[in-house]
C-alpha cells in the first residue's frame, strides 16, 4: 500500500467543545438571574416521574453565584457518574478487543478475498461497519480502518472518497439507527426511564433502510469512478495495481476467529439479558468487561496487556466522559436555580405551535442544531434527555420517540459538522478536504433527513413505546 505524504498545508483550527460547554455553563448561570423560576407538580406512573401539564407556577428563584459555577462541574460529574463509568468500562472492553487485532485481520482478509469482485466489497464492508455502529457505537475507531480502506479502494479502481465513505458512512448509518448502541440509545433510554434497548424492532427496520440507502449512494458513485477514473478524487494517495494488494499479508489466525466468535456471543448474551432478565447499564457494563477479559485471553494477551489496553481504551473516551460531566453541570445549574421546569414549560408552548404530526420532527432539528456544540453522542444524551423526556410527556410524544429523535439528530450530523473530532481526523488520514466531503455528502445528508422525518412521523402515529 502507498505511504501517506505529509500534508504541509496549515490545518484549520477546530472549535474546542470543552470551551463551548463551559461557556454554556456560564450562559446557564446568567440565565438564572434573568429567567423566572417555575415548577410543575409530578406524579408516579408505572415507576417513573411524570409531569402534570396544567400545574406550572412560578416560584422563588435561586440564582447561581461565581463559585457555584465551578462547583456545578464537580456536582455534574457526581450526578452523571453512573453514565460516565459505563462509558469508560465499555471503552476499556473495546480497547482489549482492538489489541487482539482480530477486527484488523478480518477486514484485511475480507478485502483481499473480494479483490476480484470489487463492487461486492462495498455492501459487504459497509454492512460490517454499519453493524459496528449499530451494536457498539463505532465512530472514533473508524480512523484506523480509513488508513486501510482508502488505499485499498484506490487499488481496486475506485477513489479516496469511496474508501472513506465505505468506512465512515457505513459506521454512521449504523450509529444513527443505533439498534443496540450503548453510547446513545443505552444512555438516553436510561435517562428517559425506558427499558434498556426497548423498541429494538423499529430501530432494526430503520437500520435496514439507512444501510440500503447508503450502499446505493456509494455504489452509484463508485461505479462512475470505476468507469471514468478522472471523476474520482485521490487526495495524496497514488493509484496502485490490484496485484500488489493480492500479495498483502492478510492471514487470519485461529485466535482471531475465536475472538470474533466470542465478541458475537457477547451480544447474544446481552440481548438475552436485556429482554429476559431486565438487565440495565450496570449489568451491561459488567458483561462487556467480562467478555473483554475473555477476548484478551483468547487473543493471547498477557494479564498486564489486558489491563494496559483496558486503560488505553477507557482513556480514549475520557473526553466523552468529561463532556457528560459538563452536560450534567448545566442541568445542575438549572436545577439549583429552579429553571428546568420553566424551560420545559416554554419549550412545550413553542412545540405546541407545530402541527401535532410534526412535533417529533421539531425535536429532531433541535438535536441536529445542538450537535454542532455537543458532538459527543453520550454527552448530548446526558444534556438533552433530562429535558426531552418530560417534554415529550407534555406535548403528547412517547419518550421512545423522543429518544429516536435524539439518536437521529446526533447520528446524522456527526459526519457533517466540523466540530466532530473523528470526522476531521478521518478526513485528514484520507487526504480529503472537509469542503470536498461536504459537497459529495450533502445529497445523502438530505436523504437521511427525509428518512428520519418519515420514521419519526410513523413512530408518533403508532405511539412507539412502550411509553
Amino acid at each position: 500500500m502507498s505511504k501517506l505524504v505529509v500534508n504541509q498545508t496549515k490545518e484549520p483550527k477546530n472549535i474546542n467543545v470543552y470551551v463551548l460547554m463551559f461557556c454554556l455553563i456560564i450562559v446557564s448561570a446568567i440565565l438564572t438571574y434573568l429567567v423566572p423560576a417555575g415548577q410543575f407538580e409530578r406524579t408516579e406512573v408505572d415507576g417513573r416521574s411524570v409531569i402534570q401539564p396544567e400545574t406550572f407556577q412560578n416560584v422563588d428563584g435561586n440564582p447561581v453565584g461565581l463559585l457555584d459555577i465551578f462547583n456545578s462541574i464537580h456536582s455534574g460529574m457526581v450526578q452523571g457518574s453512573n453514565i460516565i463509568f459505563f462509558v469508560l468500562i465499555i471503552g476499556g472492553a473495546f480497547g482489549i478487543l482492538s489489541a487482539t487485532k482480530a477486527l484488523d485481520a478480518f477486514i484485511a482478509m475480507l478485502s483481499v478475498k473480494m479483490a476480484n469482485r470489487e463492487k461486492l466489497i462495498i455492501p459487504v464492508l459497509m454492512l460490517f461497519f454499519a453493524a459496528g455502529g449499530a451494536l457498539m457505537g463505532m465512530s472514533d475507531e473508524t480512523i484506523v480502518y480509513v488508513a486501510i480502506l482508502v488505499p485499498m479502494a484506490i487499488a481496486l479502481g475506485f477513489d479516496a472518497i469511496t474508501g472513506y465513505a465505505i468506512v465512515t458512512l457505513g459506521a454512521s448509518v449504523g450509529f444513527t439507527a443505533a439498534v443496540m448502541n450503548p453510547f446513545t440509545v443505552g444512555i438516553a433510554q436510561d435517562i428517559a426511564e425506558l427499558p434498556t434497548f426497548s423498541g429494538m424492532g423499529f430501530r432494526l427496520i430503520v437500520f435496514v433502510v439507512l444501510y440500503l440507502a447508503a450502499v446505493i449512494y456509494v455504489y452509484r458513485y463508485a461505479g462512475k469512478v470505476k468507469s471514468n477514473p478522472s471523476l474520482g478524487f485521490y487526495g495524496y494517495y497514488k493509484q496502485e495495481k490490484k496485484e500488489a494488494l493480492l500479495h498483502a499479508n492478510t492471514k487470519m489466525e485461529t485466535r482471531h476467529k475465536l475472538v470474533l466468535i466470542t465478541f458475537l456471543c457477547n451480544f447474544v448474551v446481552l440481548v438475552f439479558g436485556v429482554i429476559k432478565l431486565g438487565w440495565y447499564i450496570t449489568e451491561i457494563a459488567g458483561l462487556f468487561l467480562l467478555f473483554g477479559v475473555i477476548m484478551g485471553l483468547i487473543g493471547k494477551l498477557s494479564p498486564s496487556e489486558i489491563a494496559d489496553n483496558f486503560i488505553k481504551g477507557a482513556g480514549s473516551l475520557i473526553g466523552a466522559a468529561v463532556i457528560i460531566g459538563l452536560a450534567q453541570a448545566v442541568l445542575v445549574v438549572f436545577d439549583t436555580a429552579g429553571l428546568m421546569d420553566t424551560i420545559l414549560y416554554y419549550s412545550s408552548q413553542a412545540i405546541d405551535a407545530i402541527p401535532a404530526s410534526m412535533t417529533a420532527v421539531g425535536m429532531l432539528f433541535f438535536q441536529i442544531g445542538l450537535n454542532f456544540l455537543v458532538p459527543s453522542g453520550s454527552g448530548q444524551a446526558a444534556l438533552t434527555m433530562p429535558l426531552m423526556a418530560p417534554l415529550s410527556d407534555l406535548v403528547g410524544v412517547t419518550r421512545q420517540t423522543a429518544v429516536l429523535a435524539f439518536q437521529f439528530g446526533d447520528g446524522i450530523s456527526n459526519i457533517i459538522f466540523p466540530t466532530s473530532g473523528y470526522l476531521i481526523a478521518g478526513l485528514a488520514v484520507a487526504g480529503i478536504p472537509w469542503g470536498k466531503w461536504i459537497k459529495w455528502l450533502l445529497p445523502f445528508f438530505f436523504i437521511q433527513i427525509g428518512i428520519a422525518i418519515i420514521a419519526l412521523m410513523i413512530a408518533q402515529w403508532i405511539h412507539y413505546g412502550p411509553f
